[in-house]
């Protein structure tokens, strides 16, 4: 009952399970080849089977849930990457991806360099991103009033 490997693997089996279902709903064969069923249907397959190798394994060698979380020091750091994650997804289209993306990666530099340098990293990557994905990509990403 309180083996984590067996649990994960039973997580991932529903999972694949639920794909699977929803796969036969798609076209195996399609007018040129194969459809889009195809490829969810194999992989949700295959998945499936592996979950049931690895629940089998997880019996042998036991991983406690106690010992899978982290603690002290490394859960703070958990929190504050998912803090940081929510920020932007809340921030971002009010402020924009370039304001958002600069606190978020603010938050995440900021413990480990000085705040200057936090400030400068995440300034210069998340503008990178932006000009790569806007002129690059030609994928648009959420802008403030002043279009940045």
């Amino acid at each position: 009952m309180r083996n984590a490997g067996v649990w994960v693997g039973m997580v991932i089996l529903i999972l694949a399970g639920i794909v699977f279902w929803q796969s036969l709903s798609y076209d195996y064969y399609g007018d040129y080849g194969p459809g889009p069923g195809l490829f969810p249907l194999w992989l949700s397959g295959l998945l499936m089977l592996l979950s049931l190798l690895y629940i089998g394994e997880s019996r042998k060698r036991v991983i406690q849930v106690k010992d899978v979380f982290p603690r002290a020091g490394a859960l703070g750091d958990v929190l504050r990457i998912i803090a940081a994650l929510v920020l932007f997804v809340v921030a971002a289209p009010f402020t924009g991806y370039t304001i958002a993306g600069i606190a978020m990666l603010f938050l995440l530099f900021c413990r480990e360099y000085k705040w200057y340098w936090g400030l400068g990293i995440s300034t210069l990557v998340t503008l990178l991103v932006f000009f790569v994905f806007l002129r690059f990509l030609q994928v648009p990403l959420p802008v403030n009033s002043f279009g940045f």
